[in-house]
């Protein structure tokens, strides 16, 4: 089976790095998929989960927030501002930046950057799908 170089990067180091069959990214744009020998491309990332299926037949799941995809025929590139894999997000957390997102978009005051609240909650519910598998 034909494999691809994957690594998903933050400014914080490296999240995932592992050579993969095929990776699935929600752009802003829309959903691709991607398999070894793609073509080149370089597309802004959405919140989203980017869904891998790795050499053996097995799937994993990273949660992005944004950033950008850089696709060559031989290698992935994500360079994303956060990302976790599913296993490490910290669900308990993730809850309580949902709830306070929601708190804040339900305010009434004048002070509250809505687009700001809608991001942490969009972020927020894609860590929380990502763990729990609902994607």
């Amino acid at each position: 089976m034909k494999t691809v170089q994957v690594n998903i990067v933050t400014p914080d180091g490296p999240v995932y790095d592992s050579e993969v069959a095929m990776v699935i990214a929600k752009t802003v744009s829309g959903e691709i998929g991607v398999l070894p020998g793609h073509i080149p491309l370089v597309a802004p990332l959405d919140i989203s989960a980017i869904k891998i299926k790795e050499a053996d037949g097995s799937n994993n799941v990273v949660a992005v927030s944004g950033g950008f995809i850089e696709v060559r025929p031989e290698k992935i590139s994500i360079l994303a501002p956060a990302a976790e894999v599913a296993e490490t997000i910290d669900i308990a957390r993730a809850k309580a930046a949902k709830k306070r997102a929601e708190e804040r978009l339900q305010s009434k005051s004048d002070d509250i950057d809505f687009k700001r609240a809608e991001l942490a909650l969009k972020r927020a519910i894609n860590r929380i799908n990502v763990h729990e598998g609902n994607i």
